[in-house]
């Protein structure tokens, strides 16, 4: 697998830590950006640049994808590029590796029309943000067939800590959503803890300390404490990219209590322009205060 041409299209603050992950371990990388200049940091790590997406798959044997959403993965096919795959034999032994967070309906659709042309297809989200993707050290659930998966590991061993495969096509991005839930949660769950604290007279931070040092801690609770001490809500996983993802487990048949209303309070932070914030915005939000 080491010597398999990889082909890279997504490069936002996830993509570009992870292709470079992938040249510093010696792999062979072309990428594709709609907007050219992004690709300039990679290029100086040792990358070569497609023209176009149909130009990228014709040197690729594994191509990657890392993209903000359906619509945008969608348009990477129906710009043409699957219909230049003439049949399998123009595609054999190739694998396409998509790793943004999508419905899982919209990669068993991909994954079938891949199919149709002799190409392997797996669905690889991953859980992490943006020092995980810079430290190779995001933890990727897989969906699709266990031979993929396997020939995917020497990658997927370069981007992150763990692996998992979650079942068929699909599988991945399901996981993917749920652990987003649960993010939601712990993020919610900790502005309103703060929020109830404050009310009656407790300092944000010195609450934060308390939790630091109980059962009740996690990464996530440690990770955005800092954010809110500091009232600084830059981006390191925006809160528009949260929002979507719980609308995704929404139209996938969510419908537990605490789970509608996490879809509705980050919809609502949404709506009220908080979307480029980090995801921690949801407490100052939840405090009124304007975006």
């Amino acid at each position: 697998m080491g010597n398999k041409r990889i082909g890279w299209i997504g490069l936002g603050n996830m993509g570009i830590p992870m292709a470079r992950n992938l040249l510093r371990a010696g792999f062979e990388v072309t990428v594709y950006n709609r907007t050219a200049a992004k690709a300039a940091p990679l290029e100086e790590a040792g990358a070569k640049l497609a023209a176009s997406p149909a130009a990228l798959w014709e040197v690729s044997d594994i191509l990657i994808t890392m993209v903000a959403d359906d619509a945008a993965l969608k348009a990477i096919y129906s710009g043409g590029f699957l219909a230049g795959l003439s049949g399998p034999a123009a595609a054999s032994g190739k694998m396409v590796i998509d790793m943004s967070t999508v419905s899982p309906a919209t990669s068993r659709e991909l994954a079938g029309h891949l199919a149709e042309k002799g190409v392997e297809y797996l669905d690889a989200p991953v859980a992490g943000s943006v020092k995980p993707a810079e430290l190779g050290q995001l933890v990727i659930m897989a969906g699709g067939k266990k031979e993929a998966y396997e020939a995917a590991l020497p990658i997927f061993a370069k981007l992150g800590k763990a692996s998992f495969l979650m079942g068929e096509q699909g599988a991945g991005n399901a996981a993917k959503l749920a652990m987003n839930t649960l993010l939601a949660f712990n993020m919610q769950g900790l502005a309103e803890a703060v929020i109830f604290a404050r009310e009656k007279g407790i300092r944000p931070e010195a609450m934060l300390e308390v939790v630091a040092e109980s059962a009740v801690a996690n990464g996530v609770t440690k990770m955005k404490t800092a954010n809110i001490v500091e009232d600084n809500y830059i981006a390191a996983f925006a809160l528009k990219h949260l929002a979507k993802d719980l609308r995704l487990a929404l139209s996938q048949g969510m419908h537990t209590p605490g789970g509608i209303a996490m879809h509705d309070s980050y919809q609502q932070a949404l709506a009220a322009g908080w979307g480029e914030k980090d995801i921690s915005a949801i407490f100052p939000f939840m405090m009124g205060e304007k975006a």
